[in-house]
């Protein structure tokens, strides 16, 4: 029998605003523990950040 994938089986993942939330609400409060920072604002912090950065890289050598 072939087993789902758990993004198709748990209703967090499913939903890309909770998960959005969820995996927020994580990464926040493992970086407060590690850093000592308050979690609220360590997910203030990556909430504000919509988009990734994006890499710009130099031609040539970066030697």
């Amino acid at each position: 029998m072939k087993q789902k994938p758990l993004i198709e089986t748990n209703r967090y993942l499913r939903d890309p605003a909770k998960f959005r939330k969820a995996l927020i609400k994580s990464i926040a409060s493992s970086t407060a523990i590690e850093t000592g920072a308050p979690v609220e604002s360590v997910a203030r912090m990556l909430e504000d950040r919509s988009k990734p950065e994006t890499l710009t890289t130099t031609p040539g050598s970066a030697r």
